[in-house]
């Protein structure tokens, strides 16, 4: 008879081969023969996290854990959450793994990226560190050190991880980005060399070759060579853009609903039908919504409220749309989709405010307020004026051109289906079109719901935009707010670097360094 030893080291072996079949019934065969196991169950948990059943692996590991509580079993916890969106949960089971009571590198990793992709960089940094003292030429946990350092403002720790991953692994396409994306190149120091040789090494490879192309342009920008930078984009996103067309067509189906949901509003609630949609949902006035295109300016008027003394930031929350959609519970793997925005109307408006509470509670801390600045959640400005009918959203709208090309230049998440329009610079520009469409015919209805923020303005004439801002949201005037250059919270967008600095007009009309290459773009914004 094998003992249960035997089992387990069966189970491990199969799951290091990606033999899941094999390593789930290892398990379920010494649950059978010796009974309810701890480590049967944190191994099923992690084999169903590593074929992407997240739900059913934080069952398992709950119930490793009811059998016997480890610091193990909560480190995996912590990144299910993570993975999910449960930004409280995810650090609430990082709390019962702290770095000292884990002692292999791989398990500090997992508890550092779970913190990191929830936003807490600080706490992240304190398990990869120790993760490195324990192996120091693992590339990939140098590079998320680098990661979390950069989210922190730790940019001299940034760079230097980022080097050393790439000194452990020449083709670690994502450590080169990070590290262009940091700036600092000059026509002395830069790494234009280097990525040349990489981009050869990973022509035939999508991923390492957009991040190389967007590397490239980066480093050519800094250097003027505009013309090498607009040719790295497009070599980069050419497998891509396919996908661009995919996404817009998926998109164009909820833009062409959101668009009838906005006209039937203008048309047809009068001022008593409001008021009473206005008393169905959670009354709480405590959440301050930033919406918009991405790199049209959210992270600015972000981190010009979350300076104020009674605002606290949550960053890009996914809450508001995870609480639609696990409340309408449409059978689709994405959060965001027609049948999902469809089958929200029927709900509860007052349960998804209060799921939504709920969900972001912890994060207000001391604060009285919280921004939630998730650009894409323009999607549900109709669901939380229904919702959290108190609630405040700042649409931020920016020069169509600056919006657009700003959109091609960034590298998104690459797996993220909000992202997938990015990859072709006409998409890009009619997404923007329908999204100014929809958005000005909210504003245009419910002012009191949803102030448009012109970027230019912003940037231009801060102390006279600031103060509106702030009175928009029902918040006193505090000088502090001008200067988000003092505002030391970590932040976790492209726009990391930028943010530090104080406000100015740098970026206002950028786009005509790329005037040559965007004709097309531009006859179609003409009329915007």
């Amino acid at each position: 008879m094998i003992d249960k030893q035997q089992h387990f080291n069966v189970a491990t072996t199969a799951i290091s081969k990606r033999d899941y079949t094999s390593a789930h019934k290892a398990c379920v065969e010494v649950i059978q023969t010796f009974g309810d196991d701890p480590h049967a169950y944190f191994l099923l948990g992690i084999i169903h996290i590593e074929i992407g059943q997240i739900n059913k692996a934080v069952k398992l590991l709950e119930k490793s854990n009811s059998l016997e509580a480890r610091a193990l079993t909560y480190a995996y916890l912590a990144k299910c959450f993570a993975l999910t969106g449960d930004l409280n949960l995810a650090q609430a089971a990082a709390k019962k793994a702290p770095p000292t009571s884990l002692t292999r590198a791989l398990d500090l990793d997992t508890v550092g990226v779970a913190l990191s992709r929830v936003g807490d960089h600080e706490g992240a940094l304190s398990y990869f560190k120790r993760a490195l003292s324990i192996d120091n030429d693992n590339p990939q946990f140098h590079y998320n050190y680098g990661v979390s350092s950069k989210f922190a403002g730790h940019f001299a720790h940034a760079r230097e991880h980022f080097e050393r991953a790439i000194s452990l692994n020449p083709n670690f396409y994502q450590a080169h980005f990070a590290l262009s994306d940091l700036g600092g190149v000059t026509t002395e120091k830069n790494h234009i060399d280097r990525l040349l040789v990489a981009s050869r090494t990973c022509e035939k490879h999508v991923e390492g070759r957009l991040h190389i192309g967007h590397a490239l342009a980066k480093e050519y920008e800094a250097l003027r060579q505009y013309d090498k930078a607009f040719e790295a984009l497009q070599h980069a996103k050419a497998p891509k853009q396919q996908a661009s067309q995919d996404a817009f067509a998926d998109y164009q189906a909820l833009f062409d609903y959101l668009q009838q949901q906005a006209q039937s509003a203008i048309e047809g609630i009068d001022v008593d039908a409001d008021e009473r949609i206005k008393a169905i949902g959670a009354q709480d006035d405590s959440p301050i919504f930033v919406i918009g295109m991405p790199r049209s300016g959210t992270t600015l008027v972000e981190r010009i409220l979350s300076h104020h003394s009674q605002v606290a930031s949550g960053g890009e929350l996914q809450d508001f749309g995870v609480a639609v959609k696990s409340l309408a519970n449409t059978p689709s793997q994405h959060v965001l989709d027609l049948d999902t925005l469809k089958a929200a109307e029927n709900l509860n408006m007052q349960e998804i405010g209060e799921c939504y509470l709920a969900r972001t509670a912890y994060l207000k801390q001391d604060g009285q307020r919280l921004v939630d600045k998730l650009p894409f959640n323009f999607f549900y400005v109709d669901l939380i004026r229904r919702a959290l009918p108190n609630a405040k959203i700042i649409c931020l709208m920016r020069d169509p051109m600056d919006t657009c090309v700003g959109n091609y230049r960034q590298l998104f998440s690459i797996h993220s289906p909000y992202y997938a329009y990015a990859y072709d610079l006409n998409v890009v520009g009619r997404f923007y079109l329908r999204f100014k469409k929809v958005m000005e015919a909210w504003a245009q209805k419910f002012p009191d719901n949803v102030h448009i923020q012109s970027y230019e303005a912003l940037a231009t004439n801060p102390t006279q935009e600031v103060p509106k801002l702030l009175s928009f949201c029902n918040l006193t005037w505090e000088e502090q707010c001008l200067h988000v250059e003092r505002n030391t919270l970590p932040v976790s967008t492209a726009s990391k670097v930028q943010v530090r600095e104080a406000i100015n007009t740098r970026s206002i009309g950028r786009w005509k360094q790329y005037g040559d290459q965007t004709a097309s773009l531009q006859k179609l914004l003409g009329h915007c």
